[in-house]
């Protein structure tokens, strides 16, 4: 493989031009890169301080980060567009948890998140389309247009869940799965800052710990449970300590290296048997709550600016493989324009794919079942329910 750049200028007439040429052989194919140090909760020692990173890695890492960032941008324009209704609940600047996370697990490993979904649904093997016309109500959609933001699914991805914690006890029952079919799989359960006071947590991390079960918890700390900071919500905000007895880390959220070794990590003690483990990912969201939320009023422009230009978690990724002969801007630019229109196709198909009929709006209540009938709003609409 080379890479061509032609220089074409007024001289081609006179049959002058320039041609640069790079070889593929001229990248670094691997490199060492120094992480954040984790601190630890009841663990004698924590993630490796420094991770190793190929150059097809970190394409792809770009590639999967890149991709959720579009597509959450394009998501804000449906949105303001009146195409997108209802809730929305946008994961740009947290990219870096999605991405790193999946690269530390396997594809036969179980993940359930809260309503900020959209992310891990694409990381979890689901199209920017099928996510889109989700979105935006269609057939074509991830759950045929009957789920919305919130309520996407894909195997072994047990979707977006509506009610705050929720997902936690659930996540937990996944690992009781896992464990009870002896299948060497693990369960990541997500939550954000603002579920990490529920009692159902809690509930939750007692019964993993004493059934050791192989259960991730993550608490995905974006510094803001809806419009409250975590100092205002949290008697303590070292999550990772909160689960008492279970052993925690906390990991920079904003550095996908750091993210799949601590993830890693924690799959090995889940997998050897030592039961469940405490992630906090210290990570920041660029847009509000969700759509309905601007986002500055509780926090000020000036922050949000910072965080994107001393953290973010795509340039970070890009600054270390140019810095290290890793990859060229062109190449760059070449993922992001094939992105782009990934993405731009995308938005076409979610904004013309037709809506689901009516007749279908009630199937699927029951799985394996003869067809049933469904009483509607009043004594005349008959509705069928077909599994």
């Amino acid at each position: 493989g080379r890479l061509l750049i032609v220089c074409v200028s007024n001289h081609e007439r006179c049959g002058a031009r320039v041609v640069v040429s790079r070889s593929f052989a001229d990248f670094t194919p691997q490199a060492s890169f120094d992480i954040k140090k984790c601190d630890v909760h009841r663990l004698e020692e924590g993630p490796p301080l420094k991770a190793e990173l190929t150059r097809e890695q970190g394409l792809q890492y770009y590639r999967i980060m890149q991709t959720v960032r579009r597509m959450e941008l394009k998501a804000d324009q449906l949105y303001k567009q009146k195409i997108i209704r209802g809730f929305c609940h946008l994961y740009d600047g947290q990219e870096a948890c999605a991405a790193g996370i999946e690269a530390a697990i396997n594809p036969s490993d179980h993940l359930i998140t809260a309503y900020r979904a959209h992310g891990y649904t694409y990381t979890r093997g689901v199209s920017v389309k099928e996510i889109l016309a989700e979105l935006t109500g269609r057939k074509g959609g991830v759950a045929k247009g009957k789920g919305g933001s919130m309520h996407m699914y894909a195997p072994r991805f047990y979707g977006g869940n509506g009610i705050v914690g929720a997902q936690v006890p659930l996540g937990a029952g996944i690992a009781l799965a896992c464990q009870y079919q002896g299948n060497d799989q693990v369960c990541v359960t997500l939550y954000g800052d603002g579920a990490a006071n529920q009692g159902q947590l809690f509930e939750s991390f007692n019964m993993a710990a004493l059934w050791k079960l192989p259960c991730i918890f993550i608490c995905e700390n974006n510094q803001y449970g809806m419009g409250t900071s975590m100092e205002r919500a949290s008697a303590s905000t070292d999550y990772y300590k909160r689960g008492d007895f279970v052993p925690g880390i906390r990991v920079d959220g904003m550095d996908v290296l750091c993210v799949r070794e601590a993830t890693k990590f924690a799959a090995d003690h889940c997998r050897s048997g030592k039961g469940p483990i405490i992630m906090e990912l210290q990570t920041y969201r660029y847009h509000g709550h969700s759509m309905s939320d601007p986002g500055v009023s509780y926090r000020t422009r000036e922050e949000i600016q910072e965080v994107r230009s001393k953290s973010d978690p795509i340039s970070m990724l890009k600054e270390r493989m140019l810095s290290n002969n890793m990859a060229s801007i062109e190449e760059f630019k070449e993922i992001d324009v094939a992105i782009r229109k990934e993405v731009e196709d995308a938005a076409q198909f979610a904004t013309s794919d037709p809506e689901p009929p009516l007749e279908e709006l009630c199937n699927h209540i029951f799985h394996n079942n003869p067809p049933l009938e469904v009483r509607g709003t009043n004594p005349w609409v008959t509705l069928k329910s077909v599994s």
